[in-house]
């Protein structure tokens, strides 16, 4: 059995064709392929909050990326300690392993896919193609000689959908893994199935879900989905406990940022305040989390409230220890959040299958994730309504829109695209079942340019500056 799993998590979708390197394992070959992508070095130009080279202190998407591989790696290891049911020799089936390596690898991976500009530019592309396929379909809808039926209407706009697809990082995540990046003569980075699962946070085709994968690389996660049999909607043991760390990080680390940036202040004044309660309320209010379901404004507001307080508490105890050092006590207050968090992770039976999360003598610890939920959206609104932070987002939007604009026309914008994504497109277009339209190309080559680059080709394009036809894009 254990054998027919572990052939099962190291299987990749190409044979290997170069000699097997017998010294290395197949998830350090994983790891390597990773850390040394293109896609992996250009997270260091992507925001995480603040913009990309706001600061050399603050977190980009890479020092993020890992911070968040190396807490799943220690709360892996010691979920094997204290559960080893998940051990490879223990485990019944693939997904329910937890292997230190296979997650690390995943939190690597998890933001490959974010667009230029964070979740705003995440937010523009998907907007570019909901109209491109309101317009398409509006077009196709005309050309018909009667007036089409609600039914009719809505199949071609399905036909449109499943034609041009979505935007979502998570799902162009896997276009870069499983596609776009390039190796010897295979597309994509040719990674374990393991691996590939455990980065698979949203297991739905984008057809279903609005965060779920692309047409192409879904067809291959779906099959290597029913071989380990997993059941639907679930996630592998790895991607929960890459997923909760993510949170994790984010919840502790952002803060972290956001009081050396100013942006938050820890005293009373500024964390009592009712309008900052509020403000967390609304944004806890637009999440769709199972443990808020059902709480009303009235039952949030206090969560906040306490959440808010025994930050404010962690705080005062720290400062003298830390010999009333700010700095040091921005450090050891992060700390004393992360390892509260991941001291408390655990994993419950659920169903027919298994959940990572926090546990408390045995059940699942809600209000542990509504914490971690409470310091995520404190991040979220102290941040997002700064300002500075307001005006840049306008303008990567204002970019993204104007980018697209000038590669949408395939003819004209031939010769602004790069000759090598051309020849991909190209070669794609001879495939009995092409992966892309020239759009969704488009989308891609957007997508995963880093936010000064994106800035770069826009001041080309558009704007005031030009660089030197010598520089080397």
């Amino acid at each position: 059995m254990e054998m027919k799993l572990k052939e099962l998590r190291e299987h990749r979708q190409y044979p290997e064709k170069t000699k097997q390197d017998a010294t290395r394992a197949v998830y350090e070959r994983d790891y390597s392929r990773l850390i040394h992508s293109p896609t992996f070095r250009r997270l260091q130009g992507k925001s995480q909050v603040f913009g990309a080279g706001t600061g050399d202190y603050y977190r980009t998407r890479l020092t993020h990326s890992l911070e968040v591989a190396q807490i799943a790696r220690e709360a892996a290891r010691s979920l094997g300690r204290a559960y080893p049911e998940v051990l490879p020799e223990s485990a019944d089936n693939a997904g329910l392993i937890i292997d230190s390596e296979v997650v690390e690898c995943a939190a690597i991976a998890h933001d490959f896919g974010h667009p230029p500009f964070g979740h705003k530019g995440e937010e523009v592309l998907q907007g570019i193609l909901e109209r491109l396929i309101d317009q398409k379909t509006k077009e196709e809808l005309l050309k018909r000689p009667h007036v089409p039926t609600p039914e009719q209407a809505l199949q071609v706009k399905q036909a449109m959908r499943r034609k041009y697809e979505h935007f979502e990082g998570n799902a162009h995540n896997f276009r870069l893994m499983m596609f776009l990046e390039k190796r010897e003569d295979v597309n994509g980075l040719n990674l374990s199935d393991a691996v590939l699962l455990g980065i698979n946070k949203y297991p739905y085709s984008g057809l279903d879900n609005p965060k779920g994968m692309y047409r192409h690389e879904w067809s291959y996660i779906s099959h290597i989905r029913s071989e380990w049999g997993i059941p639907d909607g679930k996630r592998t043991l790895e991607a929960q406990l890459m997923d909760l760390c993510d949170d994790i990080a984010y919840s502790a680390h952002d803060l972290e940022d956001g009081i050396k940036a100013g942006k938050i202040e820890v005293h009373e004044h500024f964390l009592r305040d009712g309008h900052l309660n509020r403000l967390i309320v609304d944004k806890i209010m637009t999440l769709e989390d199972e443990f808020w379901k059902g709480w009303t404004r009235d039952r949030i507001g206090p969560k906040v409230e306490q959440v808010l307080d025994s930050f404010l508490r962690i705080w005062n105890e720290k400062m003298p220890v830390c010999e009333n050092d700010y700095s040091r006590t921005r450090r050891e207050v992060k700390a004393y959040w992360v390892s509260l968090f991941v001291g408390s992770l655990g994993v419950i039976k659920e169903g027919g299958w298994k959940k990572v999360t926090f546990v408390k003598e045995g059940q699942e610890d809600e209000d542990m994730l509504r914490t971690v939920s409470v310091l995520k959206s404190f991040a979220w609104v102290t941040m997002i309504r700064d300002l500075r932070v307001q005006r840049l987002q306008k303008r990567s939007e204002w970019i993204i829109k104007r980018l697209w604009d000038a590669f949408l026309d395939p003819v004209a914008s031939k010769a602004i695209i790069p000759s090598d994504w051309l020849n991909r497109y190209e070669a794609d277009q001879k495939r009995p079942d092409p992966i892309w339209t020239w759009e969704h190309m488009v989308i891609d080559y957007i997508a995963g340019m880093t936010d000064a680059f994106a800035e770069k080709i826009y001041n080309e394009l558009y704007g005031l500056k030009v660089g030197s036809i010598y520089d080397l894009d």
